[in-house]
């Protein structure tokens, strides 16, 4: 329930939050503003603007100024309108999803032995580096005929320019240099099979389209010491271990996707957000054009 005006409560202070208790340091029309909202609005204030720092009196000022708008909103209806009440409801779902989070992280943290065996299975490993363009069309007939267009002499670069939806056709299909797991896996597997110089005789599927892949360079990679990447595959494998409890979470609760949802995802998709293992960076145009980074394959 959103917060609401009644009779007896003008300021619209029924449902305030229990973060309201404590040291007060000023009221507004009964509505107290306390030492731990201050501290709070504080510390989203300096991150937001962490140039222009305020004391504690400045931005008690703000905060008189704020809840007495929000008084007014409460007077006049507005946390009733269905865009606002979506957003205080959203807002809500947000910190306690937060909170929630660093609650999970805290208490189930990365020991070194298990980010050690993340670093020994992903990372420890020496590999293989790619430097190549590609061209990406929409059918498998377009990607066909520019490899015909190749045989019989064709400039890659200007085909690319030419003929590639990609973000990277204006650059001739250039990609960089990157690492197989930070390419979906038949991109990869292509590229791998590839000798100097060579493109793809054969046009290959992606999600993304039809490519046709022409390798410039290829060189092995010396991968990190465990040591020099410990905090970040800790921050990986924590990342893993969250997401592996959203899933737990997904499977457990009853989710039901209504039929008009447009575009919603099925409800036993655990969508992740991974962080790659530290092997080398994607390009922009890589990630996005080739696919996004695949950890773990």
């Amino acid at each position: 329930m959103q917060p609401s005006q009644t009779a007896g409560d003008p300021a619209g202070t029924a449902d305030m939050p229990a973060a309201t208790t404590g040291k007060v340091l000023a009221t507004i029309n009964g509505s107290a503003i306390t030492q731990s909202v201050l501290d709070v609005y504080m510390e989203i204030r300096n991150t937001q603007n962490p140039n222009k720092a305020a004391d504690e009196a400045t931005v008690l000022e703000e905060l008189i100024s704020l809840e007495l708008m929000r008084q007014e909103g409460i007077s006049k209806g507005l946390n009733t309108q269905p865009a606002v009440a979506a957003s205080l409801d959203q807002q809500q779902r947000t910190v306690l999803a937060s909170a929630a989070i660093k609650d999970f992280l805290s208490n189930n943290p990365v020991s070194d032995e298990t980010a050690k065996e993340l670093y020994d299975n992903q990372i420890g490993k020496a590999g293989m580096e790619y430097n190549a363009r590609h061209i990406l069309v929409t059918t498998q007939e377009e990607a066909t005929e520019i490899i015909k267009q190749l045989d019989n002499g064709g400039n890659f670069e200007e085909l690319a320019k030419e003929k590639s939806t990609g973000p990277s056709g204006k650059t001739g299909g250039k990609l960089g240099w990157f690492a197989p797991a930070q390419m979906v896996k038949p991109f990869s597997d292509a590229t791998a099979k590839l000798e100097k110089g060579a493109y793809t005789k054969e046009p290959v599927q992606t999600q993304f389209g039809w490519h046709v892949i022409l390798l410039e360079d290829s060189r092995e990679i010396t991968p990190p010491a465990f040591e020099d990447v410990k905090d970040r595959v800790k921050l990986v494998a924590a990342n893993q271990q969250l997401q592996a409890h959203i899933q737990q979470l997904r499977q457990s609760a009853s989710i039901e996707i209504t039929a008009d949802a447009a575009g919603a995802a099925p409800a036993d998709d655990a969508t992740t957000a991974e962080e790659s293992a530290p092997a080398g960076e994607p390009s922009e145009e890589s990630s996005a054009d080739a696919g996004e980074p695949t950890p773990g394959e």
